[in-house]
């Protein structure tokens, strides 16, 4: 008889195939285990009778019901009210695949252990658990089978094409790590010295307060007097970050929100009131995307009504949200645009992938406006302290003085301006520091940090912003001229 895998659901097993992140990945790491346990464990199980080389669609048709669909173009929603037969999986609940009788586990006891490993709140944990892990698109089960192959559970041979690797190649599983263990992680000397670190960042994640809740309780438990207590604090972390803690509360709530949502299969739409800059509020329709912390605020990155009314993108801050929590809307409200539904009928909803690969594009969070050319000019030794072997972004190099001309002449296309930055370049001096990036046009964030290099940083172009930074510098000036 061919060698069988026991692999019971707990927290510890799914901990490990959510590769330590199972906050986030419960119902993809339910989904893994499941889908090893029919690979391996069952009798007579899937490696037995699936071809050398299989496709998804032979995993696919073995999954699920007859009557589940197969179309890649279907939603998750779409997938599951056609499918007829309750027994299919697509209709079982996480609580239901966990808790079967076979597998023998203590509903307490096993949602304590998890809510420990996880972070997740009592009701957080009990939403998942209703949840429905396998009442997803195709696509998602496709990836999971990719990612049991990252892991080691299965090759993965050419164009979508796997094949199950043998008992002796079995990857190892992640042991139970008991106190004792666990407390070997790290020694109190490295507990001390991370903790400072963790409290300045934690306004980023909020679950890090529950990591930095148990390290000093660790701390204080297993640490030498001293260590446990020291006498003064000789690193000092300070970000800028510009809320009260009324305000940081609530930003709190919309990320606890947003996580909760990209957690679920389908994600979702949001709405809230917006506060513009100029004061005026502003009701959005939204489907978000990421997080982002850029300098002094949090950032919602989203694809939807922009504040103009237009679908398109568009970053929010998370502080300028007026609303006390964020309306999520199910995708028959009329209130969402008909194209962003059509978008996520055809799969082609935006995603993360999108916003990183603009990211790399140019310099600047505001991905989805204009790139313009930056040349900055610095004095030699300014740039040997300053700027010099320092990253700002992929784009952001030097170049010597003698190929300004040539790159000024490919990438302006107008006369004028062309002609006209030629003259500023045969003005300066070879000896000085030359960069040249790609940036956002209008980039908030890019901007502050080019005001931060006055007065010995000079933008060279685009000329809009040369203009700009000019204004500023005379404006500037008055205040130090009525004395």
């Amino acid at each position: 008889m061919t060698q069988t895998l026991t692999l019971q659901p707990t927290t510890e097993v799914l901990q490990g195939l959510a590769t330590g992140q199972l906050g986030t990945r419960l119902l993809r790491a339910v989904r893994l285990w499941v889908l090893l346990d029919r690979l391996y464990g069952q009798q007579p199980n899937w490696s037995e009778s699936l071809p050398n080389k299989f496709h998804y669609r032979d995993v696919r048709d073995r999954l699920f019901a007859l009557t589940h669909g197969k179309s890649d173009a279907s939603t998750a929603q779409e997938l599951t009210a056609q499918c007829s037969d309750r027994r299919c999986i697509c209709h079982r609940t996480t609580r239901e695949l966990i808790f079967a009788p076979q597998w023998n586990l203590s509903e307490s006891v096993w949602e304590s252990e998890t809510q420990y490993q996880s972070g997740l709140s009592a009701q957080e944990l009990d939403e998942l658990l209703e949840n429905r892990p396998f009442a997803t698109v195709h696509r998602s089960i496709r990836d999971d089978l990719k990612q049991l192959a990252h892991l080691g559970w299965l090759k993965h041979v050419h164009r979508g094409k796997f094949e199950c690797v043998s008992p002796e190649q079995w990857p190892q599983l992640a042991p139970v790590v008991n106190s004792e263990e666990e407390q070997t992680l790290l020694n109190p000397s490295q507990i001390r010295q991370l903790l400072p670190i963790l409290e300045s960042v934690s306004f980023v994640q909020p679950n890090l307060e529950i990591i930095i809740e148990k390290l000093w309780e660790n701390l204080a438990s297993n640490a030498p007097p001293t260590l446990a207590m020291p006498d003064e604090d000789r690193i000092f972390i300070h970000l800028d970050y510009i809320l009260s803690a009324a305000t940081q509360d609530r930003v709190d709530t919309y990320q606890e929100q947003l996580e909760r949502l990209w957690q679920t299969p389908s994600s979702g739409v949001v709405r809230f009131d917006y506060n513009l800059a100029d004061g005026d509020t502003v009701a959005i329709v939204t489907y978000p995307v990421c997080l982002h912390y850029v300098r002094r605020a949090k950032y919602l990155s989203a694809y939807g009504l922009d504040p103009d009314g237009v679908l398109n993108w568009h970053n929010y801050r998370l502080d300028r949200i007026a609303s006390d929590r964020l309306t999520i809307l199910p995708w028959g409200d009329p209130q969402i645009p008909r194209k962003l539904k059509l978008l996520r009928r055809t799969g082609e909803l935006p995603n993360a992938a999108t916003i990183r690969r603009e990211l790399s594009v140019a310099w600047g969070f505001n991905f989805y406006l204009p790139r313009q050319l930056l040349l900055m000019r610095f004095p030699r030794a300014f740039a040997r302290r300053y700027v010099d072997d320092t990253l700002r972004h992929q784009t952001f190099e030097a170049i010597a003085h003698s190929q300004l001309p040539e790159l000024i002449r490919r990438e302006l296309k107008d006369p004028g301006e062309r002609e006209r930055t030629l003259q500023l370049i045969d003005r300066r001096s070879p000896k000085d520091a030359y960069y040249r990036a790609w940036i956002r046009e209008g980039d908030i964030n890019v901007l502050m940090r080019l005001r931060d290099w006055r007065p010995n940083g000079e933008v060279i172009l685009p000329l809009s912003l040369r203009e700009q930074m000019a204004r500023e510098a005379r404006q500037e000036l008055t205040y130090y001229q009525q004395d």
